[in-house]
């Protein structure tokens, strides 16, 4: 059965990614989260340092589908929890995301990170009131909705993005500038960047 016109996929789709969008042309902040992360990251891979990152739920997604396109950029990058995750030390950087401003979980690791003399940079839509910032060396602004300000809406008026989505989708669309960006800053090409994608498929 077809939805209406309003309800359909393509409409459904530009109204998401118009809402995505927004974020990014709301966001007043200099430097720009796009800077702020492609500059650490960068001047990590400049002193052959390691990458790490971290969050939790769809946020931590979000950080995992990062981590791989760090890889395949050829930085030494892991996912805070996988078995395989070296110690983090002071040439490195620990990335986190705390959409609503704090976690504990993302606390405590941050707290490791920064004993240990790494470098933490937090992605946050609230970065002057969460929990997290004291832990950061520096703070990326993402402007969204997340959980934190995402009111009980009655179900005729509810959101098409609920919830953290804004926030997420944010992520992913930043990520994927960021990614974009490094493959520039690094000097790597596309065929650089897809040989070092698993096989073991």
């Amino acid at each position: 059965m077809e939805g209406s016109t309003s309800d359909s996929m393509s409409s459904l789709a530009t109204r998401i990614c118009n809402q995505i969008n927004s974020v990014f042309t709301k966001s007043t902040t200099t430097p720009s989260a796009l800077e702020i992360t492609v500059e650490e990251i960068a001047s990590a891979a400049a002193r052959r340092g390691k990458v790490f990152v971290y969050g939790v739920g769809r946020e931590g997604l979000m950080m995992k589908a990062l981590c791989m396109r760090l890889g395949h950029l050829g930085l030494s990058a892991h996912c805070v929890g996988d078995m395989t995750t070296p110690p983090i030390s002071s040439s490195d950087l620990l990335i986190v995301s705390a959409g609503p401003g704090g976690f504990s979980t993302v606390n405590a690791i941050c707290a490791v990170a920064k004993s240990n003399g790494g470098r933490v940079l937090l992605l946050t839509a609230q970065p002057e009131l969460g929990s997290s910032v004291k832990y950061a060396s520096v703070v990326a602004h993402i402007a969204a909705q997340t959980m934190a300000d995402d009111g009980v809406e009655m179900e005729e008026t509810r959101p098409l993005l609920p919830m953290g989505s804004v926030y997420e989708g944010a992520m992913f669309v930043l990520f994927e500038m960021v990614v974009f960006k490094l493959a520039s800053v690094l000097g790597q090409s596309p065929n650089e960047i897809r040989s070092r994608h698993t096989n073991l498929e």
